[in-house]
């Protein structure tokens, strides 16, 4: 590890010099609100700036200081997230807010510990509050700066353990030059978001590249070390574009997500997930198969001739067409059954969830990628099988038990307009947005 006074010195020096040329004008850094850097370094996490700028606007606007974000209803505040993603961020940011009016005043403390001890506030971002906020010399180390001390000390311990992200908070410690602790924490960031990049960093133009070990060594494009997360575990779910009928024509139906875990509190299209287990096929043509295809289940892979009799009958009477759509490309732990399974399977699953649907055709395929989860997604336009009197008995559950505790029981008809009250995954919002699009477009003419 290298890491001579001198050269300590000179990356310090350099690096200010350069920052105070060339920092980005961000809307964040136009003050030292307290509460704009923590909101903008939680909208940061795993999210480019480019993405996050109109977002900071926007809810910095409708939630103006920490108390409007502590009183504000809870679908507000995911409804201003709305498709930035992670939304546990919204929800811990809110929690913490109200923390702040109930233990603060309303004020963002800047002690080491009470900044910690707030909701969904790690190490990274706690350094990160009091350094640029309070001008406190405190180490915000998180990936961007890991890369530049990796390379320009030369530290080729795995960045994902625990010790080397301590050794290097310890070493920023020692870099904070006097006065200038808010500076310096984001010339670090800086330097490894514009310059000292993941790939191809541009060394030609880095101001501390004179005495950069990993550079001299070669080593640059190495660095940091890092292990490998593992890939996303692909789920395959069969989700409905519920029509209504009645006194819900040209309405569809959502429900809401339970309280806590994945999307918490958050409006989704009715869906079941397909258990793993069979091969991959696509759902591309699907209905040129001569008969029913396996269908998995918990407890295996079972023939199709021993689905319900209930399914059959509405597979029998359901006329389905396939909407032309790519071929879904699944790992072969995915289960994708066939197009008129997955109509025998939608049927039953959501039937048990007290929704009565008969599907009526293939719309599209979607998928989106979670950080530890993968959904490859096929829609179904279905038509409900009955007039419904009131959706207020129904329980549709990702997780059974979440509702069977009480937690949320919602759900609602709506058409295009509606969109804007509720909010919505990025999935369902491409999904419902395609949907309401071609249906406007087919109405006009």
């Amino acid at each position: 590890m290298h890491t001579e006074r001198n050269h300590d010195r000179y990356f310090s020096s350099e690096l200010l010099d350069w920052y105070d040329v060339n920092k980005r004008d961000l809307p964040w850094r136009r003050s030292r609100d307290p509460y704009h850097i923590w909101v903008s370094e939680i909208m940061l996490q795993q999210t480019r700036v480019d993405t996050v700028i109109p977002y900071f606007h926007r809810f910095i606007e409708r939630f103006p200081t920490i108390e409007a974000l502590a009183d504000a209803p809870e679908d507000d505040v995911l409804k201003c997230w709305e498709g930035l993603g992670y939304y546990s961020r919204a929800r811990n940011l809110q929690s913490a807010a109200r923390q702040i009016t109930e233990q603060y005043g309303g004020v963002m403390p800047s002690g080491k510990e009470e900044v910690a001890g707030l909701k969904g506030v790690g190490p990274y971002t706690a350094g990160a509050i009091r350094s640029i906020a309070f001008n406190i010399p405190a180490a915000a180390v998180d990936g961007n700066v890991m890369r530049v001390l990796s390379r320009y000390f030369l530290i080729e311990d795995d960045i994902m353990k625990i010790k080397t992200r301590t050794r290097m908070e310890e070493l920023v410690l020692t870099l904070v030059p006097e006065g200038r602790a808010s500076d310096f924490t984001q010339a670090l960031m800086e330097l490894g978001a514009l310059i000292c990049t993941p790939k191809s960093p541009k060394c030609l133009v880095c101001p501390v590249m004179e005495h950069c070990a990993g550079r001299l060594e070669g080593k640059e494009e190495s660095l940091p070390v890092k292990t490998k997360a593992k890939p996303p575990r692909p789920e395959h779910r069969l989700a409905a574009i519920v029509e209504g009928t009645g006194v819900h024509e040209g309405k569809i139906l959502i429900r809401k997500r339970p309280a806590s875990g994945l999307l918490a509190g958050m409006w989704e299209l009715p869906h079941i997930e397909v258990t793993s287990g069979a091969s991959a096929v696509s759902t591309k043509g699907a209905t040129e198969q001569s008969g029913l295809s396996a269908v998995s289940t918990k407890g295996g892979t079972v023939a199709s001739d021993t689905a319900s009799v209930h399914s059959k009958a509405v597979a029998e009477r359901s006329e389905v067409t396939t909407v032309p759509s790519e071929t879904v490309m699944v790992p072969s732990n995915v289960a994708v059954p066939s197009e008129k399974a997955a109509v025998i399977r939608l049927t039953d699953g959501l039937l048990a969830e007290g929704v009565p649907v008969r599907p009526i055709g293939h719309y599209m395929d979607a998928e989106h990628t979670f950080s530890h989860i993968q959904w490859k997604m096929s829609v179904y336009r279905c038509v409900w099988q009955e007039e419904p009197e009131s959706l207020s008995g129904l329980q549709a559950a990702e997780s059974a038990a979440a509702y069977e505790a009480g937690e949320t029981n919602d759900f609602r008809w709506i058409d295009a307009g509606d969109m804007e009250r509720y909010a919505f995954p990025n999935v369902f919002i491409r999904i419902l947005t395609s949907y309401f699009s071609k249906m406007d477009g087919a109405g006009s003419r």
